[in-house]
């Protein structure tokens, strides 16, 4: 009871009409009326225009089709902007670390972030040989694999603002028949791809996966091919290892289920 008093006296009417709001549009494939959004929330349409007014004036919400309503990205924009980039690096490093020794690759970590792929974590090859991409570093998102995995495991919209977002770099382009491209980088579960920035190294990369399967990193490995000795794990075996620590980091973000 005393709970209950307490979570009643701290009660913010307009913030709990709008974040109403916001999950209804978030959880519906189609845009809604204002008199529709007002039924399903139990309020009248006169309680809920106000609301709507503010978000749309806020771009959390568009109008469509002459007074119909929808989410825009914004959330999407901000959830990236402000990721807990911490917890999942620190949740990395030691699973990327016993890729690199068992398979004597170096590899990196990257995400999303304001039109660009950024490197936020990176373990090196522990032999004398590897090929290292600076923690910091902005690469591009239409010609590097791992931004090839974050676009083919986006959803439709999240992959039309990713690409609108993005700032095109010399020589960069959507990769022939994109579509398709991405369809069957989603059926394999990774992209393998020479680079197109480094010769003679084979980039592969695989999706890190939230809570809503689309991928929240792509966990890459910069593959050099060792012609000096023939023990050295091959190019299958690297990228099966690959595939198990995407799965174990895709684990502990929520994205799979433990099993």
């Amino acid at each position: 009871m005393a709970m209950a008093e307490e979570i009643s006296r701290y009660r913010a009417p307009a913030l709990d009409k709008g974040l109403d709001i916001i999950e209804l549009l978030a959880a519906t494939d189609e845009s809604l009326s204002q008199a529709e959004i007002a039924k399903v929330l139990g309020r009248s349409p006169n309680e809920i225009y106000r609301m709507l007014d503010r978000l749309v004036h806020r771009n959390y919400v568009a109008v469509v089709n002459g007074g119909r309503y929808e989410l825009t990205l914004k959330l999407f924009a901000l959830a990236h902007r402000h990721a807990p980039m911490r917890r999942l690096v620190s949740q990395a490093i030691p699973v990327m670390r016993r890729y690199a020794r068992s398979t004597e690759q170096s590899c990196h970590l990257a995400v999303f972030d304001r039109g660009s792929i950024v490197v936020v974590a990176q373990v090196d090859s522990p032999n004398y040989w590897g090929l290292s991409v600076r923690v910091g570093a902005r690469v591009g998102l239409l010609n590097t694999s791992s931004g090839h995995v974050l676009l083919a495991f986006a959803s439709p919209k999240e992959r039309a603002f990713m690409i609108e977002e993005h700032e095109t770099m010399p020589g960069e382009r959507l990769p022939a028949d994109f579509d398709r491209r991405f369809e069957q980088i989603r059926a394999n579960g990774c992209e393998v791809m020479e680079s197109q920035q480094t010769g003679g190294v084979l980039n592969l990369s695989v999706p890190v996966a939230g809570p809503d399967r689309t991928a929240i990193a792509a966990l890459t490995c910069p593959f050099l091919s060792r012609v000096d000795r023939t023990d050295a794990p091959g190019t299958e075996a690297v990228l099966d290892t690959l595939k198990r620590s995407g799965r174990e980091l895709s684990q502990m973000a929520g994205g799979m289920e433990q099993g």
